[in-house]
């Protein structure tokens, strides 16, 4: 049996379990298992240096995407420019190679979507850092960073400015003064409620906006219904968490991934598609 699993606390809500399985079940992958451990920080280490040869891949989730980099004997460039590794693989001399797909997954997400080269991020961890380098990959080109903290919201323009865009930081609760026809919201649920109230002011492009919320459970969240409301398209995380996952299953397996067989699983389990009323 080969062996993968994700790896977190809290990581019970997790669907990565149910993802993954879906698409071996889909391939005939009769040979693969992928469970969920409870592991924090101080954990990790120890547990990923136990596991044998069996052990595939890892996929790593809050508190883990910055830890899980110092256990790599090598580290992708996206992983490395970010500050944070989601997917651990196995190598041939039973190291493991750090990988960062949370950027395919933000790419694959919005790859259908329209935008003006503008673009703002909301929220300034490990996750707004993937949005930032997954926006330069969709050829945006000026970034604006609104966030609490103003230090970590910096660290997010730095990289932006070192990938070739234009970056400003402005307070989260300016972010929607001046609008963008794409946002990309990395917060979480409980800062959702006043991000999605500033929105009442905000200074909507002609022809709408789109709005990637990267939340998929209890969903939709504050944020997307004022969004949809106000005549945003939204994008549920569910998007980006099925396209990551898949990244991770071609890693892990060396096969593409049956990505409809994902998505149906995902809809399934949250029973939504990331639908907002408006």
């Amino acid at each position: 049996m080969l062996n993968a699993a994700v790896l977190g606390r809290p990581v019970a809500h997790s669907l990565s379990p149910l993802l993954h399985s879906a698409a071996y079940r889909a391939l005939g992958m009769d040979d693969w298992a992928y469970g969920a451990h409870d592991i924090g920080t101080a954990e990790l280490p120890a547990w990923v240096g136990e596991r044998d040869a069996s052990w595939c891949g890892l996929s790593l989730t809050m508190p883990l995407k910055e830890a899980a980099l110092a256990l790599a004997t090598s580290t992708s460039q996206t992983a490395r420019l970010t500050g944070a590794a989601n997917t651990l693989v196995r190598r041939e001399d039973l190291g493991w190679d750090a990988h960062n797909t949370d950027v395919a997954g933000i790419v694959g997400a919005l790859a259908r979507v329209v935008h003006t080269g503008t673009a703002t991020v909301l929220g300034s961890g490990a996750t707004a850092r993937s949005a930032a380098m997954a926006l330069v990959r969709l050829g945006v080109q000026d970034v604006r960073v609104a966030a609490r903290n103003a230090a970590s919201a910096a660290e997010v323009a730095t990289l932006l400015e070192g990938l070739g865009a234009r970056a400003v930081v402005v307070p989260l609760e300016q972010w929607a003064a001046t609008g963008t026809a794409l946002v990309v919201s990395t917060l979480p649920p409980a800062a959702s409620a006043g991000a999605g109230a500033a929105i009442a002011a905000a200074d909507l492009p002609s022809g709408g906006a789109t709005l990637l919320d990267v939340v998929y459970a209890d969903w939709p969240t504050p944020l997307a219904r004022g969004a949809g409301r106000a005549g945003f398209t939204v994008v549920s995380g569910l998007d980006m968490l099925v396209h990551q996952a898949a990244e991770q299953f071609r890693l892990f397996t060396g096969r593409e991934a049956p990505v409809e067989a994902m998505f149906a699983a995902g809809r399934a389990a949250l029973g939504h598609g990331g639908e907002v009323a408006r």
